[in-house]
């Protein structure tokens, strides 16, 4: 309680929260208690099975554009224009083909879109765009 010490017949009003603070920390603290009990509520034997190999999957082709505007596939230096007729070949091969393009730091934005449009143009929809952490 607040008192006045002038003759004024004001009430001073004011929400004491410390205890309101005091109940939301012993809910939290139940709530950080309880919650690791809850993920495994139903108790059930698994069954044991053999360990399965994932099915193997083959290694993505990756086109990468160096500082200078070079294109590469995998290792191999190829020309710009080129780039769409060599995604077009691989997904002849293999329809499932994965592309992983990744592009030097200081590349125009430019050259990237263009390489992301002739991947697309060969009709490659599982195009990954790599980069550093």
């Amino acid at each position: 309680m607040a008192f006045s010490t002038q003759d004024n017949d004001e009430v001073l009003s004011e929400i004491n929260v410390t205890p309101l603070v005091d109940v939301m920390l012993v809910l939290l603290v139940v709530f950080i208690v309880t919650a690791p009990l809850l993920t495994n509520a139903i108790p059930i034997n698994l069954p044991k099975t053999e360990a399965v190999a994932p099915p193997e999957q083959k290694d993505p082709l990756v086109v990468s554009i160096d500082g200078a505007g070079k294109l590469f596939i995998d290792k191999d230096e190829i020309q710009a224009e080129l780039l769409e007729f060599n995604m077009a070949q691989a997904r002849a091969k293999d329809p499932e083909v994965r592309v992983q393009l990744q592009a030097d730091d200081g590349v125009n934005y430019g050259e990237v879109a263009r390489a992301m449009a002739a991947i697309e143009r060969a009709g490659i929809t599982k195009l990954a765009v790599i980069t550093a952490r």
